[in-house]
């Protein structure tokens, strides 16, 4: 199976009321970022059997955004093992559940979902570095015995590939 961790695109700051912090969107860079994101996984023909979200409206936003670039037609689904608090069991048991998909993506939060990437590819349970940026996404392509991360991307690194293109495709304009 492959899965794409998702960290959710940018939201602001954080608010102290956990409750409003729940609910708190992604701000206009957000959508920007889950934009490249998302029309990147198209270009690349990434395709999924199920997008799995946090219930936090910053990541199902990211996760609609994402899949809508992409062209996904499925269900969202919502699991409480991709909440910022959540454990590393609980996460492996949500994925259990997924294990007859061909790929999957997860959407969630740091701290969690970092740790829970690092921990998925280390195969010997010592700390792995991994930084998940908002916005960024990692495919791991999961074996029976090892769990192997192909790529990293960040939206920056996106949209700096999408403007060098854009740069190489004008025209030269000619001085006199």
């Amino acid at each position: 199976m492959i899965v794409y961790f998702l960290r959710h695109a940018s939201a602001g700051q954080s608010l102290v009321n956990p409750n409003k912090d729940e609910k708190r969107p992604l701000d206009a860079e957000g959508a920007r970022q889950c934009g490249y994101i998302g029309r990147a996984l198209a270009s690349m023909q990434v395709h999924v059997d199920a997008i799995v979200s946090s219930p936090l409206k910053r990541a199902l936003q990211t996760a609609s955004l994402v899949g809508n670039e992409m062209g996904y037609e499925g269900k969202f689904f919502i699991e409480n093992g991709l909440r910022p608090e959540a454990d590393f069991s609980v996460f492996k048991d949500m994925l259990q559940s997924y294990r007859k998909s061909e790929a999957i993506m997860v959407v969630g939060h740091n701290p969690s979902l970092q740790e829970f990437l690092a921990s998925f590819i280390s195969s010997s349970g010592c700390k792995t570095g991994v930084e998940l940026k908002k916005g960024a996404i990692a495919r791991v392509d999961t074996g029976a015995k090892l769990n192997l991360l192909q790529w990293c991307m960040t939206p920056k690194m996106v949209k700096a590939v999408y403007d060098s293109a854009t740069a190489k495709s004008r025209p030269k304009t000619s001085r006199k």
